[in-house]
């Protein structure tokens, strides 16, 4: 049986897309929450037993899933490859902003949540952009192929 914690039907982005990013091996997760009931935690638990790395950001906090939690993305000490955002849509265009300034290779916004401006500002800056999509939904689907 197909995990539901993203529930909102994918408006996502190309398959192509999606695979390449799924590669990507290190992702930073805005918004992640230490409450085990909260989609973004849920998300991150999954991907870190998956084998990703990955870097919780939440102000708030200092550790999540064992692991050092930072502020935002520009304290984060080294390269990120994936910033995957759970923040509101109005919320987000910082955070994208962010992503393009620690070159980031992908930004993915989880279900729900698209920012049209921010995505073409990513695109254009280099990233790959999946939005209102479940990275994993998408990375169980691929497990499955």
């Amino acid at each position: 049986m197909e995990p539901i914690s993203c529930r909102i039907p994918s408006g996502g982005g190309a398959e192509d897309i999606v695979e390449t990013i799924l590669a990507l091996r290190t992702i930073a997760v805005v918004g992640c929450s230490p409450k085990p009931e909260r989609p973004s935690h849920t998300v991150a638990a999954y991907l870190k037993e998956q084998g990703y790395r990955v870097i919780p950001v939440n102000p708030g906090q200092e550790e999540i899933l064992g692991e050092k939690c930072f502020p935002n993305l520009t304290a984060i000490p080294g390269p990120v490859d994936v910033v995957n955002v759970f923040r509101r849509s109005e919320k987000v265009f910082p955070i994208i902003q962010e992503a393009i300034a620690i070159k980031a290779k992908a930004l993915w916004l989880q279900d729900g949540v698209t920012h049209p401006e921010g995505e073409a500002l990513a695109r254009a800056a280099g990233l790959m952009v999946v939005s209102n999509d479940c990275m994993l939904r998408k990375h169980y689907q691929s497990r499955r192929k």
